[in-house]
């Protein structure tokens, strides 16, 4: 049996039929080097054949604990770096498709405005010996793509959208709190009007308060310009607000794909069982009555990981089997993907919802 490609729900793809972004057997290895020679001894796989599509306009969720690959594949989508293999097939403007996995850094530049990134760190993301003028309009003026007499409007127009105000262009990042500073990064994502924005932990890094402002502004930024997102996200609580669709990866491989709903109430896979868990629930009366999942032994190194499903040496209903044979991602019904070899015995828990 092939693996199959998670597709989304029937009416969200584009106009011609494909999704936005398919991506193919992602893999990203980064070699291990040992001794003064530069001997490779071994590789880290940090993304080892992820396989997922993203269609236009939805908001696809990607979690896991850390180290599990998330921020690997954000930066792989957004050609930070050049995958191991696979393949990142993105349908243009012009409905034509190109592998963003095969292109050269001179091919690479003309998709660099359409595919865009929010940075997890508002205070180390933005250059401190920079103004916010010259942050926002950096991309434009390295890729030409405004005249240098319309590029104050460009600036100012995004920081308006962003809850900034324009007059405030020339100050430097210093004079600005956490979350004028995440702005600042969203608004030099988008003066390009991207097509894909990938948020890597975006708001991971803010007061809850400031969380909730920035959260409900990526939403109406989403409506207003027609975005489409990959949220990378350790909290699960943000992620069950804003995104259409989730992805759960552990030790560099996909485990488990649905929509949002679906999986926080019914997941298939032990190990998003384990997350749903950790699910603050603000009731104390349901919180009371909520086992929490407490895994045994550490993550696996993607350097040397275990046989078969990487998560069987924690997983409590682990068998023989899943010591030997590594399980494929398939689709159980209703495009809800998982990889584990007895998905349709167990009876897992979700988030009991409120």
């Amino acid at each position: 049996m092939t693996e199959q490609i998670p597709q989304s729900q029937p009416g969200s793809t584009d106009s011609n039929g494909k999704p936005l972004l398919e991506v193919h057997n992602l893999k990203m290895y980064f070699p291990i080097v040992k001794g003064v020679f530069g001997k490779v001894g071994g590789y880290v796989k940090a993304a080892d054949e992820v396989s997922f599509s993203i269609q236009s306009g939805e908001t696809l969720g990607l979690v896991g604990e850390s180290g599990c690959g998330k921020t690997t594949v954000g930066r792989c989508l957004v050609r930070a770096y050049k995958p191991t293999d696979g393949s990142i097939i993105y349908q243009t403007a012009d409905k034509t498709s190109v592998d963003l996995a095969k292109v050269n850094s001179q091919e690479l530049q003309i998709y660099r405005k359409d595919i865009r990134m929010i940075f997890q760190d508002p205070y180390s993301s933005l250059n401190p010996r920079m103004n916010v003028f010259e942050i926002i309009s950096e991309v434009l003026r390295v890729n030409n793509l405004c005249s240098p007499k319309d590029m104050e409007y460009q600036v100012a127009s995004v920081m308006k959208q962003c809850g900034l105000r324009p007059e405030y262009m020339r100050r430097y990042p210093h004079a600005f709190s956490g979350g004028e500073r995440q702005r600042i990064g969203i608004a030099r994502a988008l003066v390009t009007s991207p097509r894909l924005v990938v948020c890597d932990e975006a708001v991971s890094g803010l007061d809850v308060s400031v969380r909730a402002q920035i959260l409900n502004l990526m939403e109406d930024l989403r409506r207003d310009m027609d975005l489409t997102y990959l949220f990378i996200s350790h909290d699960l609580s943000v992620i069950r607000h804003i995104c259409d669709r989730v992805a759960v990866m552990y030790v560099g491989k996909l485990v488990e794909l649905a929509d949002a709903n679906t999986l926080y109430t019914n997941p298939l896979h032990p190990y998003t069982e384990s997350l749903m868990s950790a699910v603050p629930i603000p009731d104390p009366n349901v919180r009371d009555r909520k086992n929490r999942i407490r895994l045994e032994g550490e993550v696996a190194d993607p350097s040397n990981p275990p046989s078969g499903c990487y998560f069987h040496p924690r997983c409590r209903y682990a068998k023989d089997r899943c010591g030997t044979e590594t399980p494929i991602l398939r689709n159980l019904g209703n495009d809800h993907f998982v990889a584990c070899h007895f998905a349709e015995e167990l009876a897992l828990n979700g988030v009991q919802m409120l």
